[in-house]
């Protein structure tokens, strides 16, 4: 998106000729690159499979519109960080003490359960392409590992370029599929305009597709990995402005390649697969069929790329934002872009401590299965992330703590409204779905 602040020039970008505006320029791209790849996981490119294989090409517009939500919040978390030159969760803490007891329940319910999920995703790709190497709960632990040795030892530069070959194998992978089924384009063309399918629950569904795909607190770590780019004042704001449009430009080509496949391959024969990422484990048997062992390798390559990248984006974006709320608990001041940047943040022992959390307790998790009632609570705390997010955001970008020329324009508002009400929907339906008579 654009300049969503109604404004058409830096008007009150900082005197200080540090903080004068850099032209927008493709060689500064990379927080846009890493939270696509973070945000979008297997359990995305599953969701938009489904969707295409029921509805064909029908909800390829809801896909388009998910993308354009998300874009508007992570600029508008991106927009805090540059132009307050403090961090979101010193900004949260500034809306009340609650801020803080949600954010610490959830990082560390959210953490434990995840750490577990994001290792069983990236196990499935290996065991399949290594079969009969290593049971699958022990590629899961071997990935939790490599993914902590390798954020541990790099800082975000290294990190990032990383993150941008591994995307780069995603983009190559999910296109290919896509032109591999020869999609019917004229079809896909229909699919932009806003209709619903003739089913129960199409609203659900379809507000589910929206508010799915790369939704998650990776937006939140987005600001984070600004700041640890080395963008901290307005002077970036154009620039921020671009990554982010390629951030979601890049997710667009992932959800919309992928709802190719599920129009073609799996609507047009009829064929039906599991949700989450044994779906894909499933898709991958389906081409292995119809083009062949070198395509099907090649998609598990694809399907590999997508879950590591979201395991170490996840790593390192927390656990950045973790070793915040640390310091913020710690020094009681305000908390400045400039110390992300420098680094410190990802040597420092809370950042460490929370890798930790992320990778050996769950992975207990995958040899004795989950409890049940932190897998309830996990789903209501991930649930209410989005609405929070979205929520808090309209609250910091309206009010006195962001200067007048950067706070939310009318467009701005209107798209993280939608947004925060989007989420609350889902929210909502998520809690009304737990399991709650068997919790108690």
């Amino acid at each position: 998106m654009a300049d969503t602040t109604g404004n058409t020039k830096d008007i009150g970008a900082p005197r200080d000729p540090d903080a004068a505006p850099r032209k927008s320029s493709w060689r500064y791209i990379g927080p846009g690159i890493v939270v696509a790849a973070t945000g979008v996981g297997a359990g995305d490119l599953v969701a938009t499979l489904i969707a295409g294989s029921n509805f064909g090409y029908t909800l390829l517009w809801a896909a388009v519109l998910g993308c354009l939500v998300k874009i508007s919040l992570a600029e508008a978390a991106g927009r805090w960080h540059l132009s307050t030159g403090r961090t979101l969760f010193d900004g949260w803490a500034s809306l009340g003490r609650w801020t803080t007891w949600f954010f610490a329940v959830y990082v560390v319910v959210w953490g434990f359960v995840y750490g577990a999920a994001a290792m069983s995703s990236s196990a499935l790709p290996l065991q399949a392409l290594f079969p009969g190497v290593m049971d699958l709960k022990w590629w899961g632990a071997a990935s939790g590992v490599v993914g902590l040795v390798f954020v541990w030892f790099n800082k975000y530069a290294v990190f990032e370029k990383v993150m941008t070959v591994l995307v780069g194998v995603m983009f190559v992978v999910t296109v290919y599929l896509a032109i591999r089924v020869t999609p019917n384009l004229g079809d896909a063309f229909a699919g932009l305009l806003p209709v619903l399918p003739d089913e129960k629950d199409s609203i659900l569904n379809t507000l589910g597709l929206i508010g799915g795909v790369g939704g998650t607190i990776t937006l939140a770590a987005y600001g984070y990995w600004v700041n640890a780019k080395g963008w901290t004042d307005t002077g970036w704001m154009k620039v921020m402005r671009l990554d982010n449009r390629v951030a979601y430009a890049t997710t667009g080509v992932f959800v919309i390649a992928m709802l190719f496949v599920g129009a073609e391959l799996l609507h047009a024969a009829n064929i039906a697969i599991a949700s989450g990422d044994k779906g894909l484990i499933q898709l991958g048997d389906i081409l292995e069929d119809e083009y062949g062992t070198a395509t099907a390798k090649f998609f598990l390559i694809g399907f590999f790329a997508t879950s590591f990248t979201s395991l170490i984006g996840v790593w390192h974006g927390v656990s950045l934002m973790f070793a915040d709320f640390v310091a913020r608990y710690r020094t009681r001041g305000e908390l400045k872009g400039e110390e992300v940047a420098t680094g410190e943040r990802e040597r420092s022992w809370p950042f460490r401590a929370y890798l930790l959390w992320m990778t050996f307790p769950p992975i207990v998790l995958l040899f004795q299965g989950q409890p049940f009632r932190l897998v309830v609570l996990y789903g209501v705390l991930g649930a209410a992330f989005m609405p929070f997010l979205a929520l808090t955001l309209v609250w910091l970008l309206n009010s006195s703590r962001t200067p007048r020329e950067w706070r939310n324009g009318p467009l701005s508002n209107a798209m993280l409204a939608v947004a925060g009400l989007l989420f609350l929907v889902l929210c909502v339906k998520q809690i009304w779905d737990q399991p709650w008579s068997e919790f108690f």
